[in-house]
Formats: structure tokens, sequence, C-alpha cells
């Protein structure tokens, strides 16, 4: 069964908006790593323990981008 253009466009128009996400997922990250590097000039004794907080501020913020791109992909070839 062939799909129609109007689906064919609303799938298109609906996955370029869920990659709107990866651009603020890329302002979050920044914003982590800069902090980061700002406490880390600070107080260069609490490293390690800045560290692991970064890192899981890192894969939470990666892990919305992933969800996004996932949206974006079952609506273009589902």
């Amino acid at each position: 069964m062939k799909e129609s253009v109007v689906v064919i466009a609303s799938k298109s128009v609906g996955a370029g908006l869920a990659t709107i996400a990866l651009a603020g997922v890329g302002i979050g990250i920044g914003i982590i790593f800069a902090g980061y590097l700002i406490a880390f000039a600070r107080n260069p004794n609490i490293r390690k323990d800045l560290f692991g907080i970064v890192i899981l501020g890192f894969a939470l913020t990666e892990a919305i981008g992933l969800f996004a791109l996932m949206m974006a992909f079952l609506l273009l070839f589902t």
C-alpha cells in the first residue's frame, strides 16, 4: 500500500522537529563541561569528585539526545 504525500511530508516534518532537541543537547553538554572547567580551576583538589558528577550529567544529557534521535528515526522509517 502506497503512503500518501501528506503522510510522508508529516513524517519528514516530525523527524525534523525531533532533531531540534539535538541542538539543546549540544548546548547542555557545553554548559556541563564549562562548569566543570570553572570548578576545577577554582579548586583542583576535588577533581575526582567533580569528574564523577560531570560524567553522570553528560550521560543523562546524551541520553536525551539519543531518545530524540530514536524518535526521528522511528518517524522516518515506520
